[in-house]
C-alpha cells in the first residue's frame, strides 16, 4: 500500500500568525510562571529544594526559554505546511498535527453536524475553525485556520451535500 497523498487545499496563510500568537501567549505564561517560581526559590531555606536550584534559581526561566523558544518559532510554520483539507466527491479528507500527524476521512453521508467557530485570534485575523461531526468520534474532524469565507462556504456545501446523501445506515 502506497503513502497517502496530501489533501489538495492548504489552510489560510493567516493561520501562521494565529498559531504564532497562541504560542506567544503560552510562552509568556510559562516564562511568567517560571520567573515567579524562581523568585520564590531564590534564597529559600527549605530543605526539600536542592541547594543548586535555590542558589541558581535563574536557571529555571533560562531553561524555559531554551526549551520552548524553538517550538514557539517552528510550530506555526510546521503546522501551516502540515494542515491541509479537501472535499473530494463524497469524502472530506483532512490532515493535521505538529508533533504527531492525523489523517481523517469523513464520509459526507455520515455527517450529522457542521459547526463553524471563531476564537479571539481567529476573529482578529478573519479565520474560522470548521468542526465536522459524525455519530462516531473517530469519524469526526476539525479543520483549523480556514479563511472565514472559505469555512462558511464549505460548511454550507457540506450541509447541502450531506442532506442529499443522507441514508438509513447511520
Amino acid at each position: 500500500m502506497g503513502a497517502l497523498r496530501d489533501p489538495a487545499n492548504r489552510v489560510s496563510p493567516k493561520a501562521i500568525r494565529m498559531w504564532l500568537l497562541e504560542s506567544l501567549v503560552a510562552f509568556v505564561f510559562f516564562l511568567g510562571g517560571s520567573l515567579l517560581v524562581s523568585r520564590w526559590l531564590d534564597g529559600s531555606d527549605w530543605s526539600w529544594v536542592p541547594r543548586w536550584l535555590a542558589a541558581d534559581a535563574w536557571l529555571l526561566p533560562a531553561a524555559v526559554v531554551v526549551v520552548t523558544l524553538p517550538f514557539l518559532v517552528a510550530e506555526p510554520f510546521v503546522r501551516y505546511f502540515v494542515h491541509r483539507w479537501e472535499l473530494s466527491g463524497d469524502v472530506v479528507y483532512a490532515r493535521s498535527g505538529f508533533l504527531t500527524r492525523e489523517w481523517v476521512f469523513v464520509p459526507v453521508s455520515r455527517i450529522q453536524t457542521v459547526d463553524k467557530g471563531q476564537g479571539w485570534f481567529e476573529r482578529m485575523l478573519g479565520l474560522a475553525t470548521l468542526e465536522i461531526r459524525t455519530a462516531s468520534h473517530a469519524g469526526s474532524s476539525t479543520i483549523k485556520g480556514l479563511d472565514y469565507r472559505v469555512a462558511a462556504e464549505l460548511a454550507e456545501q457540506l450541509a447541502r451535500r450531506a442532506e442529499q446523501l443522507r441514508d438509513d445506515a447511520t
